[in-house]
């Protein structure tokens, strides 16, 4: 668990807290640190920052910190911290908004697998409306082969292939991977969506 001491930035702390609370739509000044969604947070041990000290970050006004943290990468959105907050403080959302801040200050992302997959899954997303494996899994894998390739580390394209054919059996087998491309019923209201997005800030 990160122990460092963050720091308060008197100049920045409250357009820092107005920008991530606009865009996440979430309360950020409601908590007082009661601390149940780090109880419940499943990556908090592996990231070394949970919920509650990724809002402290925001509250305090430090940039740097709050975009240069693993859970901003590695929330698994599983909403457990919003279920449990007595204000009903969804840390998903924010970690989410904290990533797409990253990515349009051109952070190297802490995990660039996990950003390749959530550009990826966006893309996918945004051509009928919502997540398709095939479409999602073949740009994803698409990246990760080019930059391995880049570094001329062909073995490791042939294990990640292999690996994910594997995975995909397994996920066929349990009727978890469809092949049928299902669309919403209005993708140019879900494109306009996008467009707007881009426009403004996220994406």
């Amino acid at each position: 668990m990160s122990t460092k001491t963050l720091k308060y930035d008197t100049t920045n702390a409250r357009s820092l807290l107005r920008e991530v609370s606009e865009r996440s739509s979430q309360n950020l000044s409601a908590c007082y640190q009661c601390r149940r969604c780090a109880a419940g947070c499943p990556v908090g041990e592996e990231t070394g920052v949970t919920p509650d000290r990724l809002i402290r970050m925001v509250l305090l006004g430090d940039r740097e910190e709050a975009l240069n943290n693993l859970l901003v990468w590695q929330c698994v959105a599983c909403y457990t911290c919003g279920t449990r907050c007595p204000n009903n403080i969804q840390t998903a959302r924010i970690t989410e908004t904290l990533k797409q801040m990253s990515k349009e200050a051109h952070l190297d992302p802490l995990k660039p697998r996990v950003a390749d997959f959530h550009s990826s899954f966006m893309k996918a997303a945004e051509h009928v409306g919502r997540f398709n494996e095939i479409e999602g899994m073949g740009i994803y894998e698409t990246k990760t082969a080019i930059k391995e390739l880049k570094k001329g580390d062909l073995q490791a394209v042939i294990d990640e292939m292999m690996g994910q054919a594997k995975l995909g059996i397994k996920m066929m087998k349990k009727k978890r991977m469809h092949f049928k491309v299902d669309k919403v019923k209005n993708v140019a209201e879900v494109k306009a969506l996008y467009r707007k997005a881009k426009q403004g800030k996220g994406a």
